[in-house]
């Protein structure tokens, strides 16, 4: 097992992606794997749960839209503060999928 202090390359690359999910959006597991290019769902939430806890974490999910087990009321608590699409408790992954393209900030 990686030391949790020392994140590896890939998982550097997976914390600036989750680092750029723009407030409001959400990108699933697989997505994040699939943007990168490597990888896959379980290694994308392996880095998250060893070296996640300094990135926006919340705006990472399953592909239905729930969060993290264990996490469920801290992340409710995060997407309703920043606007997040929700059904139910769980993100509208259809209306908040972020696709990793720039957003204006406007």
């Amino acid at each position: 097992m990686e030391p949790v202090g020392h994140p590896t390359p890939y998982a550097e690359r997976v914390l600036d992606l989750v680092e750029r999910i723009p407030p409001g959006m959400v990108m699933s597991y697989g997505d994040v794997a699939e943007y990168l290019g490597e990888g896959g769902p379980r290694q994308v939430g392996r880095v998250m749960s060893l070296w996640g806890g300094g990135v926006p974490w919340w705006r990472v999910v399953h592909a239905d839209g729930t969060p993290p087990p264990g996490h469920e009321r801290r992340c409710l608590e995060h997407w309703r503060r920043e606007g997040t699409p929700l059904r139910g408790s769980r993100a509208d992954i259809r209306a908040a999928r972020w696709d990793g393209t720039p957003r204006n900030r406007a």
